[in-house]
């Protein structure tokens, strides 16, 4: 499984994030310009997942890490973001609520 830091996310421009907490988590505050699949929904929005390479956010790094093996398994070009929403807030980087 790949993964990646959230400070090489920062990084990142054009790579897409999905970001696949609970909708309530999701609205307390996320990482700008993140979409919300949430994990307890995901086999249902598997049409919604963008074309290509994309990364994949929680908020520590478990869950995310799950449905990325998941989606690998299904072909699919997806990225672990280590640490995950709240290594992002604590990092200090800004949240879009």
């Amino acid at each position: 499984m790949k993964s990646i830091t959230v400070q090489q996310l920062r990084e990142r421009e054009s790579t897409p994030l999905i970001d696949v907490r609970e909708t309530d988590e999701f609205a307390a505050g996320h990482v700008p310009g993140a979409v919300n699949l949430p994990m307890s929904r995901i086999g249902d929005l598997l049409d919604e997942l963008p074309e290509g390479s994309f990364d994949v956010i929680c908020q520590a790094g478990g869950r995310s890490a799950r449905v990325v093996e998941a989606l690998e398994a299904r072909g699919h070009d997806a990225t672990n973001v280590e640490g995950g929403t709240g290594e992002w807030i604590q990092a200090g980087y800004p949240v879009e609520r």
